[in-house]
């Protein structure tokens, strides 16, 4: 068998993540990456239905939000997998107001930059 190769690091993700649990909701947020910050910018919900998805149809969705993102991070709505629109609605709500209180949870989630490419988030000791 001849493994598939994926473009992107996020390619990779949804196919490991859909292979472990399935059809799946993820929650993801935009965000504006800086030297020492972070900002949130937009956030939706995707419901994934198979593992066909790729990095350049998260980048043409990603267009309608309209702003100048550097990042994006995502989620898994839940351990159950698929979740109701309604449920999405509301964990994304929280997630996001969480994410506004504390940035360290962003390293929580997968995040890629606008290429598609794994990143890390280190935080910033004061001296």
């Amino acid at each position: 068998m001849i493994a598939e190769q994926h473009e992107t690091d996020f390619d990779d993700w949804v196919v490991s993540t859909y292979r472990e649990a399935g059809s799946f909701t993820m929650l993801f947020v935009l965000l504006r990456i800086g030297e020492t910050s972070v900002d949130l910018l937009r956030s939706a919900y995707l419901h994934v239905v198979g593992d066909e998805l790729r990095w350049p149809d998260m980048v043409k969705l990603f267009r309608g939000a309209a702003v100048d993102w550097s990042g994006a991070v995502f989620y898994r709505a839940g351990r159950e997998g698929l979740v109701e629109d309604r449920e999405a609605k509301s964990r994304l709500s929280s997630l996001v107001f969480k994410l506004n209180e504390d940035r360290s949870l962003i390293r929580e989630g997968d995040l890629f930059n606008a290429d598609g490419l794994r990143l890390t988030v280190e935080e910033i000791k004061a001296h």
